[in-house]
């Protein structure tokens, strides 16, 4: 892999991955920008004791453009965008409509292909590897920055996600605090350590394992399952075999096997509901240990991967019971999505 650091016009980084190491870098963004201006801000529910990011600067960004208007496609003779060179294979540039920026944190654009019209699912295993080592370059990266505590890459795909940009693309938040999903996870697991002297992670998933009516598919070195008590229609969680805390510790060999399993799970997503069906929409989130947290050693990097739709043509809401008081309703059961999920295998 060959990295290349660069600037665009208006002072952000753009930074190119690519798998060819003679590849030159030297496009200069040509566009008139003014500086970015954000007015992020965190605040504090005194009450729940989490966080929100006040961030009314990103109403003005952009929605939904037609694919000749693409920011994030290479930029051509007449239009230019966020990726100044006329090819790339993986891309990852500051948000110019960032929620934490500043003390308040970073948020990065990962364009996982030039494409416009592929999706991750299309990209070769090469590709996704690159993917990959973009993911860890970046959460290394950010670990160095004084105000970021968590790193977050993860990838929205779908109009019902809520998706205003059609390129292929995922992103990659820098938190100045621990968030509240990890905070759970690791009180969970500091519970689980006093009363059993045990990982709590790796309990979780000897239990599928051994139990294996939700397990979607076992490799070497990864293990794909939907949990127990899953909150989605359809939601997988993929863990290394090897416990680590984040993406930096991945072994080679959880690394050279990723881009097959991970290729296949959302493939498999794509073939839930049947042939001539849209795209399934999801939602792809990498949970990794905070740089500096009590439990930290305990937690378990790992990706939890779920879609809205819970059958052809409807989708799963938050409505009352979800959005009010935090008690999911699924109206999926996890063992019978894991058999879904197993049937639709590639051949």
């Amino acid at each position: 892999m060959k990295k290349t650091v660069t600037t665009l016009a208006d002072g952000r980084e753009l930074i190119y991955y690519d798998a060819a190491e003679d590849t030159v870098r030297d496009a200069v963004d040509q566009r008139p920008l003014d500086p970015v201006s954000t007015s992020s801000e965190i605040r504090r529910d005194p009450l729940l004791g989490d966080a929100v990011a006040i961030a009314s600067h990103r109403q003005a960004r952009t929605y939904h453009p037609p694919a000749d208007a693409c920011p994030l496609c290479p930029s051509r003779e007449g239009r230019h965008s966020e990726i100044p060179d006329d090819h790339y294979d993986v891309a990852v540039f500051e948000n110019r409509f960032p929620s934490l920026a500043g003390d308040s944190g970073r948020c990065e654009v990962v364009c996982f292909t030039s494409d416009h019209d592929a999706s991750f699912a299309d990209l070769t295993e090469e590709q996704a590897a690159l993917v990959l080592a973009a993911w860890t370059d970046r959460t290394a990266a950010l670990a160095a920055l004084g105000q970021v505590t968590q790193v977050f890459c993860f990838e929205n795909r779908g109009a019902e996600i809520g998706v205003t940009l059609g390129h292929p693309h995922g992103q990659i938040y820098g938190y100045p605090f621990v968030t509240p999903r990890t905070e759970l996870m690791l009180r969970s697991a500091a519970r689980h350590r006093e009363e059993t002297g045990a990982n709590l992670f790796d309990a979780v998933v000897a239990r599928e394992e051994k139990d294996g009516s939700r397990v979607v598919l076992a490799t070497d070195h990864w293990i794909a399952f939907v949990p127990y008590a899953a909150h989605w229609p359809y939601e997988v969680h993929l863990y290394p075999r090897r416990r680590v805390p984040d993406l930096r510790e991945l072994d080679e060999g959880a690394r050279t096997e990723f881009p097959q399993v991970y290729l296949e799970l959302l493939r498999r997503f794509d073939r839930i509901f049947g042939p001539g069906e849209p795209p399934t929409p999801y939602i792809s989130a990498w949970h990794q240990a905070p740089f500096v947290a009590d439990g930290r050693e305990d937690f378990a990097l790992h990706l939890e991967l779920f879609t809205i739709r819970r059958t052809s043509g409807k989708l799963k809401f938050l409505a009352g019971s979800e959005s009010g008081m935090s008690v999911f309703i699924n109206d999926v059961p996890p063992e019978a999505a894991a058999e879904r999920l197993r049937e639709v295998a590639s051949e």
